[in-house]
């Protein structure tokens, strides 16, 4: 099923659907309409869309896509042809009526220099990060939902030597490194022939000579394979995480690694990803768009006061310091 034949059971959306700075669009059940473009969410006031009619053209969707979406089926997740990210949920999970959210496939492939001229990071950042990852040093990107980690992710691998064996891993493929030598994995849980999950590709990504991983996210129990990788040769690697701060984003590595090492010691995991992280990137969405606000060396953990040793690289940014563009 093609992108095209798709369209018209979403024609209310159609507009949204076909512009290329639109990167989510979310529906809800009382039947209003929502968009993200350049990290700024806005209401789609003009878009009427009839409940009965969108859950019909969902079931079509589904049905050509090898899914079913019914009562007994009420939540669907699908990747549409062009790659977008298609999540619904019908009543009575939801009320009055269903609800759809997009996350489209990115069509445009942004650099550091782009993100510079959108005010995403300062000229100054851009090029203390790209010596750090062509120097090896390994980079955990945290954020919140569509907060830019992705995108950002995409553009700092551009400073990977183009002479390295790079291995991708990914729930959905979103990443386009543009290197001569990529393996890019996608994860199938949904497949008939078995779940191949994110710890199942990491754990076979060790075995194809990777020089660098990169993680489209740490969520569950590839923490801890991915923890062993950057302690046996994969330093200079790259990945995201769903967090608030810095200091989160490490706790959270720790919870994650943990969980499939219950009989590990907290602080003998911190201790550990305290020696394999060297920074941590904070990425926000502000109302000014998506920003870098924080670079944080990552220093030690210190067994005694519990906690991480982080030291700011470079000043918290507010959004009055940079452009708006």
């Amino acid at each position: 099923m093609s992108f095209d034949l798709i369209l018209p059971f979403l024609r209310p959306i159609e507009q949204l659907l076909l512009d290329d700075g639109v990167s989510e669009i979310m529906g809800n059940p009382d039947g209003s309409w929502w968009f993200e473009k350049v990290g700024k969410l806005t209401c789609a006031g003009s878009v009427r869309f009839d409940a009965k009619a969108l859950r019909t053209g969902l079931e079509i969707i589904a049905n050509h896509l090898g899914k079913q979406f019914d009562e007994s089926h009420p939540l669907l997740n699908v990747q549409l042809p062009d790659g977008s990210r298609l999540a619904a949920v019908l009543p009575p999970v939801v009320r009055p009526g269903p609800s759809l959210t997009i996350r489209k496939f990115a069509k445009v492939r942004y650099t550091l220099a782009d993100l510079i001229a959108r005010g995403a990071l300062t000229e100054e950042m851009s090029e203390f990060l790209t010596e750090q990852i062509r120097s090896g040093k390994t980079l955990l990107i945290s954020g919140g939902t569509s907060s830019g980690k992705t995108t950002l992710l995409n553009a700092l691998a551009d400073a990977i030597p183009e002479e390295e064996r790079i291995v991708v891993i990914e729930d959905t493929s979103e990443l386009r490194i543009s290197k001569p030598n990529v393996l890019a994995t996608e994860c199938q849980v949904e497949s008939l022939a078995g779940v191949v999950d994110f710890a199942t590709l990491l754990k076979g990504a060790l075995r194809w000579r990777p020089d660098r991983i990169i993680l489209g996210e740490v969520r569950g129990e590839e923490a801890r394979t991915l923890l062993d990788s950057f302690n046996t040769g994969h330093g200079g690697s790259l990945a995201t995480i769903h967090a608030n701060s810095p200091t989160k984003a490490l706790r959270r590595f720790c919870e994650l690694a943990m969980r499939s090492h219950q009989q590990s010691l907290r602080d003998d995991i911190a201790a550990e990803v305290a020696d394999s992280v060297d920074y941590v990137i904070q990425a926000q969405r502000t109302q000014a768009g998506r920003r870098i606000t924080d670079v944080a060396h990552v220093q030690g953990f210190s067994r005694e006061a519990k906690c991480f040793s982080l030291e700011t690289v470079f000043p918290s940014l507010q959004e009055s310091s940079l452009s708006t563009h």
